[in-house]
């Protein structure tokens, strides 16, 4: 093999080991106050965390930005700018649902997660179930965000959504 040939091959496998280092190795804190945020208080329909004070750790990190992306209805939209993983799975969007003016109906405050999925679901299945949060999958991620308004284009693969909302725990369980 040509020795420019071997060094792209090398540099290309070096560059994927520390894209997958980095993803493994984000700040873990931030992972779990995330899944406190989406993690139901034992015997309520209350969330053990805050999606406010998660959220704004991943700003603190910068992995997302001081502003939504976009804010539609009640939900501000945060795109990741970097790399971060939620129960193996890549990160993709954040979104918090809130009232601070009634404009009309339906609010349900939460946390939803978009998931670029690695491998099984099965977790996550199970997560949405102990936590009584709403699995989407699979997700069409351009349709979803497109339908909030935010232009942005995201490679092909498998999306899963996660949602963690009031309505979501007082649903009736099936």
């Amino acid at each position: 093999m040509p020795a420019c040939r071997t060094r792209r091959l090398l540099g290309a496998l070096l560059l994927a080991a520390t894209c997958a280092s980095t993803l493994a190795a984000a700040d873990p804190g931030l992972e779990t106050g995330l899944t406190h945020a989406l993690q139901l208080k034992k015997g309520t329909t209350a969330r053990v965390g805050t999606s406010g004070k998660a959220i704004q750790a991943y700003m603190r990190e910068g992995y997302v930005g001081k502003r939504p992306d976009q804010r539609f209805d009640y939900t501000d939209y945060y795109l990741l700018k970097k790399p971060a993983s939620l129960m193996g799975h890549a990160l993709v969007l954040i979104e918090e649902e809130y009232i601070t003016q009634y404009i009309g109906c339906c609010v349900s405050p939460g946390v939803g997660v978009t998931l670029k999925v690695q491998g099984s679901t099965q977790k996550l299945q199970a997560f949405a179930r102990a936590q009584r949060c709403t699995l989407s999958d699979p997700v069409d991620i351009g349709q979803l965000l497109g339908e909030v308004a935010i232009k942005t284009r995201l490679p092909k693969g498998h999306y899963a959504s996660l949602s963690c909302r009031e309505r979501d725990a007082e649903r009736e369980e099936p």
